[in-house]
């Protein structure tokens, strides 16, 4: 393992620190490897052949002052795979002539960081020069391991570098963030991938003009790369040698769609990739939108989320945004977690599907947590008061004698099922809580409770005192 620097002196060497000498492929020289992958042979040598990503490309933006080394800036970068954050780290390794660290957060701890730290900053006193420290999936490290960054970035000992796909604001530590300049890369436009992958037909650092790309073949791969630049040119790189194993100088749609038989989905069960699908399946049977619902909940399965999740997401949304405009909802969300309990996938796709279809459909009404929160905010705020004395418990010996349930009112005593008398404390007279919508069954529930409301209210204080 090497800690190297770029320019015309040769690498200097630390052994046993789990630091590599190469960024993203590129080796301390500045050329990638001649087996390298075609998307590693392809990075861009210079930021002008960077695609995409233009909005951090102004004239003095802080991604060019990171890779001119203008300023010793210390910069997260954070965004999908394939939207070129490696790239940039390569591009920094190319252009500066500060030392220049990788470490993979998924083999490097705490001791590795500190013996980087200690280097770059013996080497700061004797040679005045900076150290760049690259991090590649800086999300993977600890709280511990993130802390044990904080002194040296504050006092520029080194210029971090850190690349993440994760939300930063939920995977890094806020002393880290804070002293860090988070630039949040884009995933490629369809134009930007179809570029590339002209390209690396035609560079001689890829395919050379050695095959052709028919236009449908080309349409597919953009389709198949969903905004990642690796993706697209790991697919053509895979089609081009399907096709010269066959002495074909034309990629095909046929040998396109046989090289890669699917498409890998970006989404990772512990970071915000989960929560954002997930979010759009609610909000999209909040939007009484089926095919778009059925589509979230197909990317989690395929993608291999675990079916309880699923169901309890559900169960709450059936309360949360249908409640009583369609009691059963609740029902058919319950059985469907209670089918996946018991058949497992991937039959129990099918239940879940059925309890989207419902949810999507059904009416909405958030009545029911409009109601609970509203109740609880009250309650949080002091609104309380005791309970009337003839609602209180009197089955002790000497509650009567208490008043404890003098005067109470046995509704079932009444033909209609209720009567007058005081529930609530005096202090919440005037609140409503549960307010009905008019949307599917609720319109009948609301109905029923305004007639329920006037009887059980009639008289106010006809209980008595609460005291």
């Amino acid at each position: 393992m090497s800690l190297f620097e770029l320019g015309p002196s040769q690498p200097d060497v630390m052994s046993g620190t789990g630091v590599t000498g190469a960024v993203g492929g590129i080796s301390p020289e500045g050329e990638p490897d001649a087996d390298a992958p075609l998307a590693v042979r392809m990075r861009p040598r210079t930021l002008d052949e960077l695609v995409g990503q233009d909005h951090l490309l102004a004239p003095g933006a802080p991604l060019r002052q990171l890779v001119t080394g203008d300023a010793p800036l210390s910069v997260v970068l954070w965004g999908p795979p394939g939207c070129g954050k490696t790239t940039i780290a390569s591009l920094v390794a190319r252009s500066t002539r500060r030392h220049v660290v990788s470490l993979s957060a998924l083999s490097a701890g705490v001791k590795e960081v500190r013996a980087v730290i200690d280097t770059a900053r013996r080497q700061r006193r004797s040679t005045g020069r900076q150290t760049v420290l690259f991090i590649d999936e800086v999300h993977r490290f600890t709280k511990t391991q993130q802390d044990s960054l904080l002194a040296a970035v504050e006092d520029r000992t080194i210029t971090l570098l850190a690349a993440t796909t994760e939300n930063p604001y939920f995977s890094i530590v806020g002393p880290l963030l804070s002293r860090c300049v988070l630039l949040t890369l884009r995933p490629l436009t369809e134009p930007a991938i179809r570029t590339l992958l002209e390209r690396a037909v035609a560079d001689p650092r890829g395919l050379n003009g050695q095959v052709r790309l028919a236009d449908d073949a080309r349409d597919h791969l953009v389709r198949l790369a969903a905004g990642d630049a690796r993706k697209a040119l790991t697919a053509l790189e895979a089609a081009a040698a399907s096709a010269q194993a066959r002495g074909m100088d034309v990629v095909d749609l046929a040998t396109a769609e046989g090289a890669i038989d699917t498409a890998a989905l970006r989404y990772d069960r512990d970071g915000d990739s989960h929560y954002d699908i997930a979010s759009a399946l609610i909000k999209s049977m909040r939007g009484s939108d089926v095919d778009a619902a059925l589509h979230w909940l197909a990317r989690m399965l395929v993608a291999g989320e675990d079916p309880r999740f699923i169901a309890r997401r559900l169960i709450i949304f059936a309360s949360e945004d249908v409640g009583m405009a369609d009691p059963t909802a609740l029902q058919i969300a319950v059985a469907a977690a209670e089918a996946v309990e018991r058949v497992g996938l991937p039959e129990g796709r099918i239940n879940l599907a059925q309890a989207v279809i419902h949810l999507a459909t059904a009416p909405k009404s958030n009545a029911v947590i409009t109601a609970v929160d509203e109740a609880i905010a009250d309650v949080r705020a002091g609104r309380t008061g005791p309970v009337p004395r003839h609602l209180r418990d009197a089955h002790y010996p000497g509650a009567r004698g208490l008043g404890h349930g003098v005067g109470y009112r046995y509704p079932h005593d009444d033909s209609r099922g209720v009567v007058a008398q005081r529930y609530a404390p005096s202090e919440i007279d005037d609140r409503r809580y549960y307010r009905p919508t008019t949307h599917g069954v609720e319109r009948m529930v609301g109905e029923r409770w305004e007639r329920l409301r006037r009887i059980v209210r009639a008289t106010g204080k006809e209980n008595g005192d609460a005291e």
